[in-house]
């Protein structure tokens, strides 16, 4: 078992354990709060088996009907449990208005407030291993299941102050006020889950800073073509996208093309991770004198006059 999947299974074990605990607290306590922390954990168990199963299966390699792998199906199973915390930010919310208006008994304060102190520590450290895991392994999934137990940890100090907030004054209504506080908080995070995973799935391209590492890499190894343009990036899961046509010299032969696209590819994945690289060699149309004196190996430094220029004009566009 990968290390991805060792960390979406320590997540439904940390879950199924708190749901439980929580509801069975809740029910006792009578509290709405408790109980809708018992829900947030309920939605992210289920959200812990998407990510299970949604990471077992982008692992797979490309086959006759993926041509390019399985790697949005992590992106598809993080907009599913983003949708999973916007209904238990809804059923929290629903169960805590009418308790707004009416006062509440609510017994065994000391009870919850041991419950949600050892959910705020349990998920503290789960969640740390799954941010951990995802960073490296560029995992979606497992990085929306690591930022629902972060939430579960504000959430659970959240009902533990208002546990505290209750014993120390009395006031029941703080419970319902603290149960809307939480579903607001869940919602946030599902519109950022959504936000970060549509992306992705409308191939949006790669980040600033790592189209500035391929752009670097190519402008390194100016000296052996004339020009690059139509670059275009997009990530899928933890795989990552880049095409791009690449103007050589009319006179290069084949091989050292090739050559030179291979050592542009491998210098690239060296610096970006999950990488797959497609590049487009098209011969320069002005057969100058300097495409062929780089060719012959005399200079490499006279270059294609207009297409330099062209080359130019693109890279301050660029910036």
């Amino acid at each position: 078992m990968n290390e991805k999947l060792k960390a979406a299974c320590l997540s439904i074990t940390s879950n199924l354990f708190l749901t439980t605990s929580k509801l069975a607290i809740g029910i006792t306590m009578n509290s709405v709060s408790v109980i809708s922390e018992s829900i947030h954990s309920g939605l992210d168990l289920i959200a812990a088996l998407i990510a299970f199963f949604s990471v077992k299966e982008s692992s797979k390699p490309a086959d006759e009907r993926h041509h390019y792998g399985h790697g949005k199906y992590e992106n598809i199973a993080s907009i599913v449990e983003a949708l999973l915390i916007i209904i238990a930010a809804l059923i929290i919310i629903f169960n805590a208005f009418p308790k707004l208006y009416g006062r509440a008994v609510i017994h065994s304060l000391d009870l919850g407030a041991a419950v949600m102190g050892i959910s705020a520590i349990i998920n503290i450290f789960v969640s740390r291993k799954l941010f951990i895991v995802s960073r490296e392994t560029e995992s979606p999934a497992l990085a929306a299941d690591a930022w629902h137990l972060r939430t579960d940890v504000y959430t659970s100090f959240g009902v533990l102050a208002g546990i505290a907030a209750i014993k120390l004054t009395g006031l029941t209504i703080i419970d319902p006020l603290i149960a809307i506080g939480v579903a607001f908080l869940i919602l946030k995070s599902a519109v950022e889950l959504i936000r970060d995973s549509m992306s992705s799935i409308l191939d949006a391209g790669l980040p600033e800073e790592e189209e500035q590492v391929i752009r670097d890499v190519l402008n390194k190894n100016s000296l052996e073509f004339v020009e690059f343009h139509k670059l275009r990036t997009r990530k899928a899961g933890s795989q990552r996208y880049v095409d791009l046509h690449l103007v050589v010299p009319a006179r290069m032969v084949i091989n050292k093309t090739h050559l030179l696209c291979d050592q542009i590819e491998k210098e690239i994945s060296s610096k970006l991770g999950g990488i797959h690289v497609l590049i487009h060699a098209e011969p320069c149309g002005e057969n100058c004198i300097g495409c062929c004196m780089n060719i012959n190996g005399q200079s490499k430094d006279i270059k294609c006059g207009s297409s330099h220029k062209k080359r130019a004009q693109y890279e301050k566009g660029r910036k």
